[in-house]
This record gives C-alpha cells, sequence and structure tokens, in this order.
C-alpha cells in the first residue's frame, strides 16, 4: 500500500531488507522512501492495522483477523542523539536476491544489535559492506530516537497537543473489514470504502488528508 502510494507520487522507495512469511507474504521488511514530503504523509500510520477477512479456504463463512505493526521512522540528515559505538553487535552474512554474481559470495549484508536495548536493524540493499552499515546506523539511530520519543509522549500523556498519537506501535489504530468494504480509523473515528483501491493500488490521498485535518482539529466524527 505505501510502496504503491508512494510509486505514484514518483518518490524513490527502496527496500532495505525482507524476510518473507513460510505461508507467503512478508514477515518483516523495511523500506526507505526517499522525499521532502514522505513523512509528513506516512506519520500516523505508525501503530498496530488490523484485517478482517475470509480467506478463500474458508468453508463456512467465518471472518479471520490478523495483524500487522507498523513503525514509520524519519532518517534526520542530523541525529539528535549520539550512539556509543561499544554498545552495538555488528555482524555480517551474504545478501540475498538480485544483484549480480557478487551478492551471493561477499558478505555485504549487515546486522547492527543495539545491546542496551535489544534492537536490531539490517540493510542488504547496497552492494558494498561499507554503505549496508551506514545505512543500517542511519536506521538504528532514527529506532533509538523514536523509542526516545515514545517515552517522553507517556510521560507527558495528559499535556499531549498531539491527539491522534504518532508513537506508540502497540497501540491498534485501524481496521481494514473486507467483507464490509470498509477502513476505519479508531483514533479519529472515520471509514473510508474502496478498501481494494485504498490497499491494493495505493489510494491513500484521502485517508492521508482526513488525517492532516485530524490533526488540525478540521474533521467531523463519522460513525464506524
Amino acid at each position: 500500500m505505501y510502496t504503491l502510494y508512494a510509486a505514484t507520487k514518483g518518490w524513490l522507495v527502496s527496500c532495505e531488507y525482507e524476510t518473507r512469511a513460510g505461508a507467503g507474504g512478508y514477515k518483516e521488511a523495511a523500506f526507505e522512501i526517499i522525499h521532502p514530503g514522505a513523512y509528513t504523509a506516512f506519520r500516523f500510520e505508525t501503530g498496530v492495522h488490523r484485517v478482517q477477512r475470509i480467506p478463500v479456504t474458508e468453508k463456512a463463512g467465518r471472518i479471520h483477523t490478523s495483524t500487522a505493526s507498523v513503525a514509520v521512522l524519519p532518517l534526520r540528515r542530523k541525529p539528535s542523539m549520539e550512539i556509543n559505538m561499544t554498545d552495538i553487535e555488528m555482524e555480517f552474512s551474504r545478501s540475498g536476491g538480485a544483484g549480480g554474481q557478487n551478492v551471493n559470495k561477499v558478505e555485504t549484508a549487515v546486522r547492527l544489535i543495539h545491546k542496551p536495548t535489544g534492537i536490531d536493524v539490517r540493510s542488504q540493499s547496497e552492494r558494498s559492506q561499507l554503505k549496508n552499515r551506514e545505512k543500517a546506523l542511519s536506521i538504528l539511530v532514527a529506532k533509538l530516537e523514536s523509542l526516545h520519543e515514545e517515552e517522553e509522549v507517556k510521560k507527558h500523556a495528559l499535556v499531549r497537543k498531539d491527539q491522534i498519537g504518532t508513537g506508540d506501535r502497540s497501540e491498534k489504530i485501524r481496521t481494514y473489514n473486507f467483507p464490509q468494504n470498509r477502513i476505519t480509523d479508531h483514533r479519529i473515528k472515520v471509514s473510508w470504502h474502496n478498501i481494494e483501491g485504498i490497499l491494493g493500488a495505493g489510494k491513500l490521498d484521502d485517508v492521508i488528508a482526513d488525517m492532516e485535518n485530524a490533526a488540525k482539529g478540521n474533521v467531523e466524527p463519522v460513525a464506524a
């Protein structure tokens, strides 16, 4: 959904790493979207997205529920915090996927583990180990900054000006209900239809516009 939306805007998208699930689809993935307006567009997407659907293999017509956790992190030119490199454990491995003969022979993929927090990040999109290490480090800094911001938000939750929420990735924020062709954001209590267009074609303009308007206090909640 997000990569398709970015493509319609002409934004540059690269996959930093991905892990496929045994039954198909993604188990985990990280994408970098490069454009000055990318973070503003996606900043309200952090949280748990719930999908309700009836699989083709479901003979009794029961609705199955699954979830996807999304974290949107800004990659700043000048990080607001410094990392002690002695706190980082570094691992190297061979990259997978396209990239020519070199990709599977040289250990260019990088995994960084921040020992104090247990946060780990990976990068395998670049051809050189050095570039992947730099990219992984920037992602790690972004995650640590986000973690710090989440902790600050929780400390000051009662006086928080932003009532929508952009920080807590354990918060259930949205439901995609296929039987009813409806997407509902639980924070602003607004619903949209055309679920195939939004999820399948990345037509997020109305969703993003309503989230922005709600942040400014301009959206009247509608019944889900």
